[in-house]
């Protein structure tokens, strides 16, 4: 295990520009033969900005970057359709980027910008979440579908393995996948989640954490917790980012405003809110797990002032991977560690996957 402390602020990263321009009459998620959508996505070297119409008509983010990217979605067979964005070359290898709650793929802005050089880098929203499809009952929400999700996108993406990393709730689906179907993970990375038998186990005998998880419970009621989000300018959503008790530290790459009013816009429309709560609401009928075993190397970040997950769960994670397992925490971090320390987990992502390739030349 190693433990990183942040001793300067980390210089915010370019981050890349993307303008999305949606139709007049649907948003961009039913266009039929969603892949070619009328959407120009720039790399230049900005300044962050962002700029939208509440009409939903054009959202525009703005970011720095080198090169051109790509959106496009993907359709199930069951009509679902995903939305994504990608940035490096087809044929490359893939690297499949999950986001946590409540974010969206701009959570993954930094390492989209990052990885590309040697990777498809592809950073999904989920179901029910921003541009993705969102099913109307809590029933299609079920964990089942969100693994069976991932399994059917990477092979509509053209591949049948890939590097997968996920935050946050997102973490939890990449345990799930890894377990569920470990032939197409070829290295597991996870961002501030354990594994998920060990927050089953741990949040039973440490009142803690059960407390520091009384939003699953939260979310278990209709309409409300949607409600609450949208209270006072959607308070509570800008506070998790930016609040001291929860928000990334004065030592972090702080969010701007423009950040944030990207995270307020997605969830601001009608009805956004209730399909990533509808993830959780669930949870209590699919855990705990008939098998725990992850079989492929396994990189685990933590950041150690996550507001909502104990650290001591991080370490007792290693006795369910049966291969190689590193655990890296930031001592100054927060719940948002992508974010908060792009550079920094940048590196350590780098350095995870270059080790596994020499460990395994030798």
């Amino acid at each position: 295990m190693e433990w990183l402390s942040v001793q300067q602020p980390v210089t915010h990263v370019r981050k890349y520009e993307t303008r999305l321009l949606l139709g007049n009459s649907r948003p961009m998620c039913y266009f039929p033969n969603a892949c070619v959508l009328r959407i120009c996505t720039d790399f230049k070297k900005t300044k962050t900005k962002v700029s939208y119409r509440k009409d939903g008509n054009i959202l525009c983010l703005f970011s720095g970057a080198e090169k051109r990217g790509q959106k496009g979605a993907i359709e199930k067979d069951s009509g679902l359709r995903f939305h994504y964005v990608a940035a490096g070359e087809r044929g490359k290898p893939l690297m499949l980027l999950l986001h946590g709650f409540p974010e969206f793929w701009y959570s993954w802005r930094h390492q989209l910008r990052e990885f590309k050089s040697e990777y498809r880098v592809v950073a999904l929203d989920l179901r029910g979440y921003g541009e993705t499809d969102a099913p109307s009952h809590k029933e299609n929400y079920k964990l089942d579908c969100l693994i069976t999700d991932i399994k059917d996108i990477l092979e509509s993406l053209g591949y049948n393995k890939c590097v997968l990393i996920g935050h946050d709730w997102g973490g939890m689906i990449a345990w799930l996948v890894a377990i569920c179907y470990p032939e197409m993970v070829t290295k597991l990375i996870v961002v501030n989640f354990p594994h998920p038998s060990v927050f089953t186990e741990y949040i039973l005998r440490h009142p803690s954490q059960l407390i520091k998880s009384g939003y699953y419970f939260f979310f278990q009621m209709p309409w409300f917790p949607e409600f609450m989000f949208t209270v006072n300018d959607f308070k509570v959503l800008k506070n998790l980012f930016t609040s001291q008790a929860t928000g990334i530290g004065r030592k972090g790459c702080r969010l701007t405003a423009a950040d944030i009013e990207a995270y307020v816009y997605v969830f601001s429309q009608p009805g956004a809110l209730t399909g990533p709560i509808n993830h959780y609401r669930n949870i209590f009928s699919c855990l705990p797990l008939q098998h725990h075993e992850i079989i492929m190397p396994t990189l685990l970040l933590w950041g150690e002032r996550d507001a909502f997950m104990e650290v001591e769960m991080a370490e007792i994670t290693r006795i369910y991977v049966k291969n190689h397992f590193r655990l890296t925490i930031l001592s100054e971090a927060s719940h948002w560690l992508q974010q908060d320390q792009p550079d920094i987990v940048n590196k350590l992502i780098w350095t995870f996957l270059k080790e596994e390739t020499t460990r395994k030349r030798e």
